[in-house]
């Protein structure tokens, strides 16, 4: 008897045994890695001219890989961080593998020196004040999905959270009353403890009384009860920039997604010179090169360094004023 190609096994085993029970991730983790095996699978066997279910490991290599990636990024047009996510959930395929499989440590090999891919790091457009005021005036506060949508995006605000991060939150989760706080959980089921300004509360306590919500249950849903999706936030919120774009026309050139709150919260807690390390804390940050990126400042407070570095008892205004050039100014740099 023909013996069976261990590949179906392996990645049952690598599902439930290597994820979730030895790894326990989360499920968002599951659910993408998942997409990916659906995806690479799929293109592997319109490559080999065979069907899914005759996929053998042998079939899944490096020159397979390699091709799959290409495709994502050609064929799908996704950018170099999905692609880079992608490899990510293969790599860790054949790590596991390797330790199973000793016969296709040279295929896990292969595979695995796949290198990620380097994607330019454009500044992130975030949001003055002024455009955030904007955009929380948009939603309609008399019907329920506007006063839901400005509590969500105020929360956003307030929090620095991640949208899943914010669509996960119950009601059990937040504290009320003095110390206001609520508790996140974000990237590896990490959680932190991020305050509440009175306002916000305020704004939740609101939407309850309206719409109740159980204990353990998302605060925000959609009209039918159901958990709210992260796209849906997305168009919601597109459709608001686009309202307050006609008020405050810089919004026009920038690309305003649920992320560009947290952005510009870090942004703004630097312009109140609130310590990074804390911010870190607030943001859910592993590293502080992370919050450091995040955290940029905004032109006010590179201006406000630039004149503490002109020299001591000096009664002149900081050169950025005395020149009445900007490009005279400029030059003089």
């Amino acid at each position: 008897m023909k013996p069976r190609d261990p590949l179906p096994q392996l990645l049952h085993a690598f599902f439930y045994d290597r994820l979730v029970e030895q790894r326990n991730v989360s499920a968002h983790t599951v659910r993408s890695y998942r997409d990916t095996w659906r995806l690479f699978l799929k293109f592997a066997a319109l490559r080999h001219k065979r069907a899914v279910a005759q996929l053998r490991l042998t079939d899944l290599g490096a020159a397979e890989v390699t091709a799959f990636l290409l495709s994502c990024e050609q064929d799908r047009k996704v950018t170099i961080g999905t692609r880079n996510c992608r490899l990510a959930a293969l790599h860790s395929f054949f790590y596991f593998v390797a330790e199973c499989e000793p016969s296709a440590a040279a295929q896990c090999a292969d595979v695995l020196h796949i290198p990620t891919k380097r994607a330019p790091k454009p500044a992130a457009d975030y949001l003055e004040p002024n455009e955030i005021e904007a955009i929380l005036a948009q939603p309609d506060r008399t019907s329920l999905q506007g006063q839901r949508d400005h509590a969500l995006l105020s929360f956003l605000y307030n929090t620095g959270a991640r949208i899943q991060e914010a669509l996960n939150v119950c009601p059990n989760a937040i504290r009320f009353d003095s110390p206001r706080c609520v508790r996140l959980f974000g990237k590896g089921r990490k959680e932190r403890i991020c305050p509440l300004w009175p306002e916000t509360t305020a704004l939740l306590e609101d939407l309850l009384r309206r719409q109740p919500r159980p204990n353990d249950k998302p605060l925000f849903v959609n009209r039918y009860g159901a958990p709210l999706g992260a796209s849906g936030v997305r168009f919601k919120l597109d459709q608001y920039v686009q309202a307050a774009a006609k008020v405050v026309p810089t919004l026009l050139g920038k690309d305003i997604s649920p992320h560009s709150f947290r952005h510009a919260t870090a942004v703004h807690l630097v312009a109140a010179g609130v310590d990074v390390t804390v911010i870190r804390s607030w943001l859910g940050h592993a590293s502080l090169d992370t919050t450091n990126h995040y955290a940029q400042a905004n032109l006010e407070t590179k201006r406000l360094a630039l004149e503490r570095l002109e020299p001591p008892n000096t009664k002149k205004p900081p050169s950025w004023q005395r020149d009445t050039s900007v490009l005279a100014w400029l030059d003089s740099l």
